[in-house]
C-alpha cells in the first residue's frame, strides 16, 4: 500500500481493511472455521474510479495513469486462482497490477 498527499482517508481505509481481515483470519485460524479470507491490493484496473473525480488536476494525473489499467476480467482471473486452491491452502494477499505499473 502506498500513501499520496490528498488520498490520506482513502489511504487510511486500505490499513483498516488489511488489519481488520489480519484478525480475521488469526480468530478463524483459532476457531478451527477454516474460513479462507483473501486480500486483493489492486493497482490501476480499468474501473468507473475515474467519473467520479471531481477536482480537475486529480482527474488529469489519474487519467494519465490509467492509461496503463488492465481489465476488470485479468482481477476476476486472479481471484479465481485463489478460490480454486485446495482447501488446506490459504492465499492471504494478492496485489494485482499492470505489469508495466509494477
Amino acid at each position: 500500500m502506498k500513501v499520496f498527499p490528498g488520498n490520506s482517508v482513502y489511504t487510511g481505509t486500505k490499513f483498516a481493511v488489511r488489519a481488520i481481515m489480519d484478525g480475521f483470519r488469526m480468530e478463524s485460524a483459532m476457531e478451527k472455521t477454516n474460513i479462507r479470507t483473501t486480500t486483493l491490493y489492486p493497482g490501476a484496473i480499468a474501473t468507473e474510479l475515474l467519473d467520479t473525480i471531481s477536482t480537475p488536476e486529480t482527474k488529469k494525473g489519474m487519467e494519465d495513469f490509467y492509461q496503463i489499467a488492465i481489465t476488470p476480467e485479468a482481477v476476476a482471473k486472479t481471484v479465481l486462482f485463489a478460490i480454486a486452491q485446495p482447501a488446506e491452502v490459504g492465499i492471504t494477499e494478492l496485489t494485482i497490477l499492470p505489469s508495466a505499473q509494477a
